[in-house]
């Protein structure tokens, strides 16, 4: 099964990246295929309502000049989306949030084509805000009809400087059991 994450932090390599690969490397020690998609570095603007994509239906964005359709194409071949955000101000990057609008809108113009993939969500936070982020990331999945998958604990980790993370035990715990979820569910959706 392949899994796509998508690191929304403005830092490559920092704490979502981090956590996000966390949960992938549970899922690459039992065979997934996975891979990580660092946003950073690639503008990535919101949608500007154009609704092309309700009249195209042809599972891409009509804005055709940055990454997302190539985001887009990686979410249709994944079996499970991962997205991970840092907190700004108690809510998702923009560059998440881009996404989140892109690639949602260009799903609801064409029937919800991520319907029943897993989705979770992952937060970086240095101290407060993360549920309102968590949240946000959720509310992607669940209006595209997807799947959402929890852990032992919220989906998130704590770190301010990179690398700060990798001090948060329970935040490791949770990325870890969230990959044994996640491999879990695919397996026993896999088994009809």
């Amino acid at each position: 099964m392949k899994i796509v994450a998508f690191n929304g932090s403005a830092r490559k390599g920092g704490n979502t990246a981090q956590l996000l690969t966390m949960v992938l490397d549970e899922l690459s020690k039992v065979g997934h295929e996975t891979e990580l998609v660092e946003l950073a570095g690639h503008p990535l603007p919101g949608c500007i309502a154009c609704y092309k994509c309700f009249d195209n239906k042809d599972n891409r964005c009509a804005v055709k000049n940055d990454i997302t359709n190539e985001c887009i194409e990686k979410m249709l071949t994944a079996d499970a989306i991962l997205l991970g955000s840092p907190t700004y101000f108690a809510d998702v990057s923009a560059s998440m949030k881009a996404l989140i609008e892109r690639s949602g809108m260009v799903a609801r113009a064409n029937g919800n084509m991520f319907k029943r993939k897993l989705g979770a969500g992952v937060v970086a936070v240095r101290r407060c805000g993360a549920s309102h982020v968590f949240s946000s990331l959720n509310n992607f999945f669940l209006i595209g009809e997807m799947i959402v998958v929890g852990s032992s604990y919220w989906n998130i980790g704590q770190g301010r400087t990179p690398g700060q993370v990798q001090e948060d035990k329970e935040g490791i715990q949770t990325m870890q059991d969230l990959g044994k979820n996640i491999d879990w569910l695919l397996k026993k959706l896999g088994q009809q």
